[in-house]
């Protein structure tokens, strides 16, 4: 059979418990409050723009790389048979953007 309780004690649970409760409603409203929301929100939305700006700029790298190894001997030296064609084709893309902007004026 559990010990009876005295007055105190139950006072004592009555306050701890009391306080407990008011811990608990200050967090909810700190929590539930506009500015907490949003800043959350915020925080949210930087966070993901890192991690999407991070994720593009690894792609933009490695294309770069790739580009870059595509160009270059494993010695460092240029390779002229693929370099020679994709400055011909840059050239001719410039020039008909060039002719198109010309003929709409």
């Amino acid at each position: 059979m559990p010990e009876a309780r005295t007055p105190a004690q139950i006072e004592a649970d009555i306050v701890r418990r009391r306080e407990q409760l008011a811990e608990t409603l200050d967090e909810i409203g700190v929590r539930v409050h506009p500015k907490t929301i949003i800043g959350d929100a915020k925080a949210r939305a930087a966070s993901t723009v890192d991690q999407t700006a991070g994720r593009a700029v690894v792609a933009v790298n490695r294309l770069v790389t790739d580009v870059r190894d595509g160009l270059q001997h494993e010695d460092g030296a240029p390779r002229l048979e693929r370099i020679v064609p994709v400055v011909l084709f840059a050239a001719g893309v410039i020039g008909l953007l060039v002719v198109s902007a010309r003929r709409k004026r």
